[in-house]
């Protein structure tokens, strides 16, 4: 049996193991809960009742998230010409492209999201082995391969978050910090839940 603190041993005290928690309650717990001195992210998780290895029961998506997760979002973007700077004035994190992908190749990863124009996506796919198990590969499902660069980086920047069913059917998206009130947070999982819903096969 692992062993844990006392910290984590009183927390556990006030959770009812078989009670089914209203999300209301849960939030309120969770205040309880917490015993750390930094300002924690609430997530959301979910078991899904789908076999992610059939393709057409993928659930896979974005949610908007009202006002942001509370976490600062490094942005880069795969574009050239007018694209290109049209996403430095979009306040994106790193632009480029030849040599984006270069650094991605000796193994940079300083960045939380990856856009890229349609256009640039021949080149951009030589990195699947390198983003695509890290969640970090363009995908126009989840409106991270397009024009609008503008538009994309400005949604990711305010708190646009990406969500896939993992391999045991579970989904895992953040949906604030604990600082945030109860009714932020309830916005945001109203939020994040209508976007599942919107997902599912």
């Amino acid at each position: 049996m692992p062993q844990h603190g006392k910290k984590y041993t009183e927390a556990i005290k006030l959770v009812e193991e078989n009670k089914l928690y209203q999300p209301t309650e849960a939030l309120e717990l969770l205040r309880k809960l917490s015993y750390v001195k930094f300002d924690p992210t609430v997530e959301l998780h979910m078991q899904l009742g789908v076999d992610p290895r059939h393709a057409d029961q993928m659930v896979r998506g974005t949610a908007a998230l009202p006002a942001g997760t509370g976490k600062a979002v490094n942005v880069l973007v795969f574009a050239q010409g007018e694209k290109a700077t049209e996403a430095e004035q979009a306040s994106a994190d790193f632009v480029g492209l030849d040599d984006m992908i270069k650094q991605i190749n000796e193994g940079w990863l300083g960045f939380d999201v990856a856009i890229a124009t349609p256009d640039v996506m021949s080149k951009v796919a030589s990195l699947g082995r390198r983003l695509g198990p890290r969640g970090l590969m363009p995908n126009p499902k989840t409106g991270t391969v397009t024009f609008d660069i503008a538009k994309a980086v400005r949604e990711v920047k305010a708190g646009r978050v990406e969500f896939r069913v993992d391999k045991t059917s579970q989904i895992h998206i953040p949906i604030g910090k604990l600082s945030f009130s109860n009714d932020q947070l309830m916005q945001y999982l109203t939020a994040a839940l209508d976007a599942i819903v919107r997902a599912k096969p």
